[in-house]
């Protein structure tokens, strides 16, 4: 073989090497922008300006302004979405924990178990973790509440976050999407650890639970009393959008002062509920659910309050 050869043959299979590993060092570029990319929501719990803390009391909420106590903050969403440039809704594929988030829904807890909030976990979650598929997002959106599909399970079964019992109403109605509980300056909330809760009927019971602010269906009906529910009447699942939102440097913050704009926390309308645990009879669920996004009382929703970005 001439020298003239060999040359022109290193040179072609230096060249093949060089191409094939330059094909291999864009295919894994190309590989590496289609895979999913991770996304974190963050959430954050206020009262107006300021943080809820279990223990704190907080002034000037509701109407007439009073004092308040919160001693529980805790939702489901599900359904969470991305919106991207064009307008087109992602999904956020959730990722599965085993604790706070299983297939689509998510439970956001910002109580802590101390000082007065005896209903709860020491353990507190604030933000919603999953992947979505690469590309420029621009919105958020979400929904409060669990979906139909799981929305009447066994909670004593179910995955967790759906197996917590203090967020679930019965088998027929299912789960309590919003739980807030507060005490106020004229609905003290007195119950102590062991003492069993009041009697919703008794006036001194009721006046004991303070002000409850629990949302989820109503009015679910089935074909029997052992078969699952077909329907709810009252869904009051609430659909959360916000064209423009950041993941990067945006936080939602759900604000109790905004949801009980326009609500007395100090009374409760005789033989119901404490506060508004979304009875469609219930006059303290007035403008109150109106506020969380649902409609209430034959009135529709002018829009929701309980969310903003901050």
């Amino acid at each position: 073989m001439t020298k003239k050869r060999s040359a022109e043959k290193i040179s072609r299979a230096w060249i093949a090497a060089a191409c094939a590993g330059i094909g291999a060092t864009i295919g894994a570029q190309v590989a590496h922008a289609q895979a999913p990319q991770p996304v974190t929501i963050r959430f954050a719990a206020q009262i107006g300006d300021q943080a809820f803390t279990c223990g704190r009391s907080y002034e000037g909420i509701g109407s007439p302004a009073s004092r308040i106590m919160p001693s529980d903050f805790r939702f489901y969403v599900s359904e969470v979405h991305l919106v991207d440039e064009s307008g087109k809704a992602v999904p956020v594929r959730l990722e599965q924990d085993g604790r706070w988030q299983y297939r689509d829904v998510a439970l956001l807890d910002f109580e802590d178990r101390s000082g007065p909030c005896l209903t709860g976990t020491a353990e507190t979650r604030d933000v919603v973790t999953g992947t979505i598929p690469p590309g420029r997002y621009r919105g958020l959106r979400f929904t409060l509440g669990v979906p139909f599909a799981l929305n009447h399970e066994d909670s004593t079964i179910a995955p967790s976050p759906l197996n917590l019992t203090s967020l679930f109403w019965s088998w027929q109605a299912g789960y309590k999407f919003v739980r807030i509980d507060l005490g106020s300056a004229g609905r003290p909330q007195t119950i102590k650890p062991g003492e069993p809760m009041p009697t919703f009927g008794d006036a001194e019971g009721s006046l004991k639970f303070g002000f409850a602010i629990h949302l989820g269906s109503t009015m679910c009906s089935s074909g029997g009393r052992i078969e699952r529910p077909t329907e709810c009447r009252n869904p009051n699942r609430a659909t959360i959008d916000f064209p423009e939102f950041d993941t990067s440097k945006q936080v939602v913050v759900a604000d109790l002062k905004a949801l009980l704009e326009g609500v007395n926390v100090d009374v409760n309308q005789p033989k119901t509920p404490a506060g508004c645990m979304s009875s469609p009879n219930d006059g303290d669920c007035d403008p109150l659910m109106r506020n969380f996004g649902v409609s209430f009382g034959g009135k529709a929703s002018e829009g929701q309050r309980f969310f903003r970005i901050r």
